[in-house]
């Protein structure tokens, strides 16, 4: 067992808390990192080692013209996913960057969005091992029906923080 990142180290300071707080706490701090994610409303309901799951509810300031979560805030739920299950696994010594998104929008969605991206046990080792590299996110994301609106493929990179001489 590897030591917590920087991530996991703040979002422990919640554990504590009744799940209701917890939750509001830790949605606060990820605002705060990433401000559009606050912006959205974005709703960080699981957040692991192995897991992120994040929900966008279908409100006006993330609508489109017909009343549907817009196309942007469905790539940013998914992209919000896929980056905080990286970011939970990342070295402190080292930056994630979303190298590669594509986003295939396949029907209308109804209602909220749900993304949920994961990491294969093999993709934790190697980011906590090696100073650069990449992987493939896999994420779905579904709506209010319990179907998937979009299919999505991220390919997420972390290299060091400091530039090597």
């Amino acid at each position: 067992m590897t030591s917590p990142n920087r991530l996991q180290r703040a979002l422990a300071s919640f554990n504590g808390l009744p799940g209701p707080l917890r939750r509001v706490g830790r949605n606060l701090v990820l605002r705060r990192a990433v401000p559009l994610t606050g912006t959205a409303g974005l709703d960080f309901q699981e957040l692991t080692t192995e897991q992120a799951v994040v929900h966008i509810s279908n409100c006006r300031k993330v609508q489109n013209h017909i009343g549907g979560v817009h196309a942007a805030a469905m790539a940013l739920v998914a992209e919000s996913a896929t980056g905080m299950v990286v970011g939970m696994n990342v070295r402190d010594d080292c930056l994630p960057l979303c190298k590669t998104m594509k986003v295939k929008f396949k029907r209308r969605a109804q209602g909220s969005l749900t993304a949920t991206a994961s990491l294969e046990p093999q993709q934790r080792q190697l980011m906590r091992e090696t100073d650069k590299g990449e992987v493939i996110v896999a994420v779905q994301v579904t709506d209010e029906a319990g179907e998937q609106p979009i299919e999505c493929e991220f390919v997420w990179a972390w290299v060091p923080k400091k530039p090597q001489a």
